[in-house]
């Protein structure tokens, strides 16, 4: 049991660090200083008007599938990050071919016009 120590207590401390923020604002908050304009949505200084659950147009989902191209392209680069001759030829290869299959996919996209505007 003492070999999983070190792993509680860093479990034990993350939890800490990350619920103390959570909870430190809650005792120096309160709930007397609200008014009905703090309490009303703000639309750039303008009353709301409109309904909040509209339908988007298509182009926003295509320009967030853009955005999230590069995320596993970065991720899976990572282990790029060690020195050349501790990569075997077949981990080097693999990588290249992942990042051809990425650029395969951006450059279908750019040419079927998923960027452009209106």
């Amino acid at each position: 049991m003492s070999e999983f120590a070190p792993i509680c207590i860093y479990l034990v401390i993350s939890l800490l660090v990350s619920l103390i923020p959570l909870g430190l604002p809650f005792p120096f908050s309160s709930n007397s200083s609200t008014y009905p304009e703090k309490l009303s949505a703000y639309e750039c200084g303008f009353d709301p008007f409109g309904d909040a659950r509209s339908r988007f147009d298509i182009r926003f989902y295509l320009v967030s599938i853009l955005f999230i191209i590069p995320d596993p392209e970065v991720t899976f680069s990572f282990p790029w990050a060690v020195p050349p001759n501790k990569i075997d030829p077949f981990g080097s290869w693999s990588m290249m071919a992942f990042l051809l299959i990425l650029t395969i996919g951006s450059l279908y996209e750019w040419k079927r016009g998923a960027s452009d505007r209106e």
